[in-house]
């Protein structure tokens, strides 16, 4: 074996055949290597395949990936190379992230002050008073968003923190995402990333609900012309508020904060695209899942039909969310590199029971605006 066809000079060689060694013993019960290269920190295996390609590149690309190599395989001049190419670790930008939480700070600040009652057009100053719905927002979706990122985390992939969303609106956000750079490497990861967020945010909007319902509800009277948010509550939350004995039309901005956590999770638990629900409806069922994508559009659209004309009342939640998911569901789902690990029965269970639950933070008609 020649341990190196072009090493420069510059680099420690020692080093260099270190790390050559350490994969070769990972390459050669696959990959029967006669020669290696090195080249600009490429690592180059020559030889001959013992198995199929396929069958090399998924039992070899989660250890090259954890020793920050990525693996390619390929021929060259009639020759099986197998190819170790270090990851280019891109520089996280952790001030994005903070800047922008910060922003929603301030943006659910302001729209927490409002459901306190506080006139911000003319009491400005008053913002702070709107900080107990901030808190409580801000840790519903950041537990969504971090339970996706710890869950990745233990599966070695690459993603980012969570990214808030400030936003003038009635909540004063649009949530909170993270951006996963790399492939997924089998189904269970596609999985176990995917079910994290909508657990942990199922849990921190109990936690946030019994917190808000325990609270003395705000009422105050609206001026002629005040906009005032109707909101239906789902079974979760009704289920909650009869074991804390809540009976009041009105409820504190905490317990709503709680009650926006189960909406959010109704709409990541759709099962299309490449929503939470996508992605684990996706490692369920495989490629079968692509039927299941393509009917939610569909389903969703009738849903808001149904709202609109028969019932008479807002549906446009529905109506926007199935054109959103059509476009998500024509892109298809990107496939796991190994897509043949069926997911166990324990993993199974889970997603129903996900599933479940989001059913019960279901509602037909979550929120109307009704102006005094």
């Amino acid at each position: 074996m020649d341990k190196d066809r072009s090493a420069p000079d510059h680099l420690d060689e020692a080093q260099i055949e270190a790390s050559i060694m350490e994969l070769y013993q990972n390459v050669h019960p696959l990959f029967k290597a006669y020669e290696v290269g090195y080249s600009d920190g490429d690592i180059y295996f020559y030889g001959v395949p013992l198995v199929d390609r396929r069958s090399i590149h998924n039992a070899l690309w989660g250890l090259f990936a954890a020793k920050g190599y990525r693996l390619e395989i390929r021929s060259e001049l009639g020759e099986d190379v197998l190819i170790a190419s270090p990851i280019k670790q891109v520089p996280e930008r952790i001030w994005i992230n903070v800047a922008l939480a910060i922003a929603t700070v301030f943006t659910t600040m302001f729209a927490g002050a409002a459901m306190f009652g506080v006139d911000i057009f003319n009491n400005p100053g008053d913002f702070w008073k709107g900080l107990p719905f901030t808190l409580a927002i801000m840790f519903v979706l950041g537990s969504h968003e971090m339970g996706h990122y710890l869950a990745a985390k233990k599966h070695g992939l690459r993603t980012s923190l969570p990214y808030f969303i400030p936003f003038p609106s009635f909540i004063g956000t649009m949530g909170a995402v993270i951006k996963h750079r790399g492939i997924i490497p089998n189904r269970r990861a596609l999985f176990d990333v995917a079910v994290a967020g909508p657990i942990v945010g199922i849990i921190a909007s109990v936690i946030v609900t019994i917190i808000g319902l325990s609270l003395p509800p705000v009422e105050f009277s609206g001026d002629p012309g005040t906009i005032m948010i109707d909101i239906q509550t789902p079974l979760l939350f009704d289920a909650i508020s009869r074991v804390m004995g809540s009976s009041s039309e009105m409820m504190h901005p905490v317990a709503f904060a709680g009650w926006v956590g189960m909406l959010v999770t109704v709409l990541n638990l759709l099962p299309s695209g490449q929503l939470d629900g996508g992605h684990m409806m996706r490692a369920m069922l495989g490629e079968n899942a692509r039927k299941v994508s393509l009917t939610m559009p569909l389903v969703l659209g009738g849903l808001a039909l149904y709202v609109i004309y028969v019932l008479e009342q807002n549906g446009g939640i529905w109506l926007f969310w199935s054109f959103f998911l059509l476009l998500f569901a024509m892109a298809g789902h990107p496939k796991p590199l190994n897509d043949e690990i069926m997911l166990d029965k324990r993993r199974m269970a889970l997603g129903i029971l996900t599933f479940i639950l989001g059913i019960m933070c279901f509602t037909l008609v979550p929120l109307t605006l009704v102006v005094n």
